[in-house]
Order: structure tokens, then C-alpha cells, then sequence
């Protein structure tokens, strides 16, 4: 089952500290794994980033909001403890717990003004995000990246093939291949290649070479193109080899180059992915750091 979103871990982290006592994120979280019947692959589940549990993260955001609702309260480092406010709701025995309730309390209104926009044209009212502050932050930098990508192969696609067939080294030498060796990829692009057109050496001495071919298609590629790809490999004596192309491949296609093994398939969207990872091509224009609190350093147990 998936990881329900993070307002449904509101009451639980709530109800978690009903009896009074100080409670830690460390307890919190196999409380909220049982009560929301989190299974094996729901508590692995990662956020986006891969640098935190999903459901971490929305039971930590969900005991910051009942913090800054006034329903619960810090009792010192790394823990919390419900006050009168947040025991007065549960006498309530409410079904369930949202953003909305927690509008009722002026310290929250004045949390969600602050941390909303001003340029906003969605009121604070009516927001009811299924979403944490951490989970929108990175649905926003997917959603850049992916207009980037399409950009990206837009450019690609409109470029020569000569272009193209270096972008397709300048790719792989960017991700390591050929080591500190001079000249490490070269385009090739001429006649008479053998259907090869590009080498990378793939070892630091250059005793292995890996042999590419670029195809700026806008049709998909299809096996018979995989098939004489092989043809070129065997007739330079090569066991590896990377066929590139700005559309996609067929699904015989990718079947065929599981069969004859050695040939790895990389299409549009994935070498535009390739050139934002490695920074070919594209340029870093603006950078955020996010810092959160360090639970290790506030835990004394």
C-alpha cells in the first residue's frame, strides 16, 4: 500500500502523545507505522530526493504543525509532549485530523502566512495540500527539470549530425569514460566508418574501447538498426557498444539488445537526462541550499 499523505499523520502523531509524557521521533515513528498499518514496502519508500523515508518525513511534518497549531509543545532536545490545547481535541475524539482544523489556532495562521508566498494568489484558507513543505520543494525542482530535459532534446534534435554525434562523446567522457587519457573520445562521422561513430576509451591506458552510434531520428529505432549495429561491433572486433538516439526504441528493439547482449540502448529522454546530470550542455543558474535539523546531534538517549 502506498504511504497515505502526510495530513493523515496528523491525529496519530497527536494521538502518539495522548498520555502526557515526552515523546521522541525515534518512538514516533513504529507508532505510526502500526496505527496507519504501514506495510514492509510502505516504510521503505523513499522521497524523491532518496535522502529520507517518505513516511519520516510526513510524521516529522506533521509534528511541526501540531507544534505550531499549539497542540503539542518541544519539552526540551529532540522531544514533545501534547499540551492542554491538543488534549482538549482529542476529548473531541475527532475521525480525522487536516491543515484545515489546524486554521482554527492563531500561531498556526500566522506559521502558514509566513511560509506561503506573498505572490500567491491561493489563499492560506483554503489550502489543503496532501503534500509536505520537503514533498512540494521537490515536486517543483521535478517539474524544472523535466522542462529543462524537453528543452534539452529539443535543442538536441535541432542540431547537425555532426553535433550530435559529439554531444553523444562529450556525454560519455563527462560520465568517466577514458579516465585522465588524452583525447579520450572522438567523433568520427565520416563515411566509411564501419556504422561506428564514436569511440571512448573505456580504461585509464585506453585498452578498451567502447563504440557508439548516434542516430538523430525522430522515428523510433528498430531492431533491424540493433542488429546491424552488432553487425559493426564484430567487425571491428569490439564487445561493447552504445547506441544513442533523440527518439525512441521499439520494443523489439530493446529485446534484440537484450538477446545479443553488449549493446546498452539510450533514447531522447534519457540522454537528456544524461546531459543535466553531468552538465553538458546545460549550466547551473541558481542554487538552494536546504538544511534541517540534525536529530543525532539534539538526541541525548
Amino acid at each position: 500500500m502506498p504511504v497515505p499523505n502526510f495530513q493523515s499523520f496528523l491525529l496519530p502523531v497527536l494521538q502518539f502523545a495522548a498520555d502526557g509524557g515526552e515523546k521522541s521521533l525515534r518512538d514516533l515513528y513504529p507508532y505510526v507505522a502500526s496505527t496507519l498499518e504501514l506495510d514492509d514496502d510502505a516504510q521503505q519508500e523513499l522521497v524523491p530526493s532518496r535522502q529520507q523515508r517518505t513516511f519520516h518525513n510526513r510524521a516529522g511534518w506533521a509534528k511541526t504543525y501540531l507544534v505550531k497549531a499549539g497542540l503539542l509543545e518541544q519539552a526540551g532536545r529532540a522531544k514533545f509532549r501534547i499540551t492542554k490545547r491538543g488534549q482538549g481535541v482529542l476529548a473531541e475524539r475527532p475521525a480525522h485530523l487536516t491543515k484545515n482544523d489546524l486554521l482554527r489556532y492563531p500561531e498556526f495562521v500566522e506559521f502558514a502566512q509566513a511560509s506561503t508566498p506573498a505572490e500567491s494568489a491561493a489563499p492560506v484558507t483554503t489550502g489543503a495540500s496532501d503534500g509536505t513543505p520537503d514533498e512540494s520543494l521537490e515536486a517543483i525542482t521535478l517539474s524544472l527539470r523535466s522542462s529543462l530535459a524537453q528543452e534539452v532534446l529539443t535543442l538536441v534534435r535541432g542540431c547537425s549530425a555532426a553535433f550530435f554525434e559529439q554531444v553523444v562523446v562529450d556525454v560519455l567522457v563527462a560520465m568517466g569514460y577514458g579516465g585522465s587519457v588524452k583525447d579520450a573520445g572522438r567523433a568520427i562521422g565520416r563515411s566509411g566508418d564501419g556504422g561506428i561513430d564514436g569511440i571512448i576509451k573505456q580504461d585509464r591506458l585506453g585498452l578498451e574501447n567502447v563504440y557508439l552510434q548516434a542516430k538523430r531520428w525522430s522515428g523510433n529505432v528498430g531492431s533491424p538498426e540493433v542488429r546491424n549495429f552488432a553487425g559493426s561491433l564484430q567487425y571491428h572486433k569490439a564487445n561493447r557498444g552504445v547506441l544513442i538516439t533523440t527518439s525512441d526504441f521499439s520494443r523489439d528493439a530493446i529485446e534484440t539488445a537484450k538477446h545479443l547482449g553488449g549493446i546498452v540502448l539510450i533514447n531522447g529522454e534519457e540522454l537528456a537526462q544524461l546531459m543535466i546530470d553531468y552538465n553538458v550542455g546545460v549550466t547551473t543558474a541558481v542554487v538552494y541550499e536546504i538544511k534541517r535539523i540534525d536529530k543525532d546531534y539534539f538526541d541525548e538517549e
